[in-house]
Order: C-alpha cells, then sequence, then structure tokens
C-alpha cells in the first residue's frame, strides 16, 4: 500500500489501462470485466483489477494533469507489479485531419511544461513511442476493424479551450494534459506504455464532446486498449 492507494501488492495486474476520470474507470470494469474488484478508492482514484477475455488486468484512474498522474504512475512502477501502462483519454485537434472521434495513437510525445527539470537533468523534449507497443495496438487494431490514426501528441498544462488566445498553436497537431509524464516516467523506470485518444475537442471549430460523452463513447479505443494487452 502507498498513501495514494491501498491495494495490496498482489491485488494490480502487470498491465494497467488509465483513463482520467475515475467514472469512466467504472464504466470499464462494470462493461468489459469479469470478476473485478475495487481495490483502491482513495481520493475517490478507483483502480478495479479484474480479467478481459481470461487476461487479467487492472484498470485505474489518473486524475487531471501531470502532477496528479504522475504520483499514481510512480507508485505504481515502483511499489506495483507494473510493466506496462496504456493511456486511453480525450484529447484536443488543432489539425482537420483529426476529427471529433477519431482515435489517435501517439507515436512522439512533448511538452511545453517544465515539470520535467523537476525530475532529471537530462533532456527530453521529445519522447518517441515505444514502437513494439505501438506495433502491438495497429495490429489489434485492423483485425477488429477499429480505424486508428497516429500523430504526435504535445502534452498541455492547461485545458486549451478555455485559454486559446494566450497559446502559440505552432506546431500543435493532438493535445491533451497526462500523456508526457507517463512516458517520461516509463522510459526512466524500464518500463513501457503507449497513449491512446479520442478527438473530444475539435479547436479548430465549435464541436465538442460532452461530458456525459467523454466518459461512456469511447467503446473502440476502450476495446482497442483490452484487446491490445491480452498480446502484451
Amino acid at each position: 500500500m502507498t498513501e495514494h492507494n491501498e491495494a495490496k501488492y498482489d491485488e494490480i495486474a502487470n498491465i494497467v489501462i488509465m483513463p482520467g476520470d475515475p467514472k469512466r474507470a467504472t464504466f470499464i470494469a462494470e462493461n468489459y470485466l469479469k470478476d473485478y474488484k475495487l481495490v483502491n478508492d482513495v481520493r475517490g482514484m478507483k483502480a478495479y483489477t479484474g480479467y478481459y477475455n481470461n487476461k487479467r488486468v487492472t484498470v485505474m484512474a489518473h486524475g487531471m494533469g501531470m502532477p496528479s498522474a504522475s504520483i499514481y504512475v510512480y507508485e505504481l512502477f515502483k511499489f506495483y507489479n507494473v510493466d506496462i501502462i496504456i493511456r486511453i483519454g480525450s484529447a484536443g485537434s488543432y489539425n482537420d485531419n483529426y476529427k471529433l472521434g477519431d482515435i489517435i495513437l501517439a507515436s512522439q510525445i512533448n511538452t511545453r511544461s517544465n515539470i520535467a527539470s523537476n525530475i532529471t537533468n537530462d533532456n527530453y523534449d521529445i519522447i518517441d513511442a515505444f514502437s513494439d507497443i505501438n506495433k502491438s495496438i495497429i495490429d489489434v487494431a485492423k483485425n477488429i476493424n477499429v480505424d486508428i490514426k497516429t500523430s504526435k501528441v504535445t502534452t498541455m498544462d492547461v485545458f486549451e479551450p478555455y485559454f486559446i488566445n494566450n497559446i502559440d498553436k505552432e506546431g500543435l497537431e493532438v493535445t491533451e494534459m497526462e500523456a508526457y509524464i507517463i512516458f517520461l516516467l516509463s522510459k526512466l523506470m524500464n518500463k513501457k506504455c503507449a497513449c491512446l485518444l479520442t478527438i473530444a475537442d475539435e479547436n479548430y471549430s465549435d464541436n465538442n464532446m460532452s461530458a456525459i460523452e467523454r466518459q461512456n463513447s469511447m467503446d473502440n479505443m476502450i476495446k482497442l486498449a483490452l484487446e491490445t494487452s491480452i498480446n502484451l
């Protein structure tokens, strides 16, 4: 157990699917897992461990923003038997090649935050995705007929639709708020990860998903992550 996770060591699987929203974690457990058990509810950051097609997996929320995600990801890697994390979340697009509902697989992660300087002296301006995990995701997507697109992803410290006039949009394609720290910790701790995102905000238009749609309408992305976990 840790300060933020009441699960016992053996109650967390070695593969963890991580949405940001605790309610999405509950939705996944209730609709996709068998014989699942709530193993963490500290601060409402729910984690469930169960079985998807006989594969033991944990689904755990990481909250909003890199500071929140960094706590849960670090503890999963450091204190539990976790080897792989697949983030599944929502994102905004600045490129009309990526439209509402599109599923994005991150090929590179960068950030405009200085969070890395609090963790390491090394330069991690751009972090490449783990090619073997991404290949598995792409292969599974073809097998289950789920369309995905790859993109570089920028992790932001703010929810840009609120501050769009103050943001330099040069070079932005797909943005979200947590993936960079997951990739950085994976690299530093010799673990692996991947990031799947569903476009929920078109920052070049007025289109966006509601809170309920963000919580419940990402079935293809969820299924893709879980089907991939079987092969990992």
